[in-house]
């Protein structure tokens, strides 16, 4: 998976890295475990992430149309929704849980469709029924979000579960990771 040939042949580096990715892995664990523990609270940090993300980046979009642009009325609109959606999560957190919930919904039943179609694709190879596996278990998952969408309590336990389980993972990675590259950094 990994191709060291094209890592740096600085040790120093390396050592950097690998300090800052066990950093950020210790980081993501402690999230992440807190996310399950706390599957509520996990959601509505994640719905202000997001939300800020675009509250972000529609100030960022209207200052690119205001430099660009100012006569179009697209990039201001443009601006106006991503303002106003990530102003919305924020002030109705309820509505950002939902909304999360729908896209994790529709992300999970397109990766059913694609999970399916890479089996198909791969079926006389050794193998083909990871991919299938992996579009049985997007749909359960669809069906889950979906079945509990309305719900907000559900989405949000849902949403916390999952990106904490997310983030547990990706901490496991990084310190994976910065083990592997303090290795390097040493020459061994």
């Amino acid at each position: 998976m990994w191709n060291y040939g094209m890592l740096p042949d600085d040790s120093q580096l390396l050592g950097k890295f690998s300090k800052h990715a066990t950093i950020a892995g210790i980081v993501m664990i402690i999230l992440g475990t807190l996310a399950i523990i706390y599957p509520f609270a996990g959601s509505l940090f994640t719905v202000a992430f997001i939300a800020w993300l675009m509250i972000f980046g529609g100030f960022m979009a209207g200052f690119a149309t205001a430099k660009t642009n100012p006569k179009d009325w697209l990039g201001w609109f443009k601006a106006f929704i991503l303002i106003l959606t990530g102003a919305l999560m924020i002030f109705k957190p309820g509505v950002g849980i939902q909304a999360v919930g729908l896209i994790l919904a529709i992300y999970f039943l397109l990766d059913t469709f694609a999970g399916f179609a890479m089996g198909e694709m791969m079926r006389p190879a050794k193998g083909w029924w990871l991919w299938t596996l992996n579009g049985v278990l997007s749909l359960i998952l669809a069906i889950i979000f979906l079945s509990s969408w309305i719900n907000v309590a559900e989405t949000a336990w849902l949403i916390g579960i999952f990106v904490g389980i997310s983030l547990l993972f990706d901490g496991f990675a990084l310190l994976f990771m910065g083990s592997t590259f303090k290795k390097l950094s040493r020459g061994e």
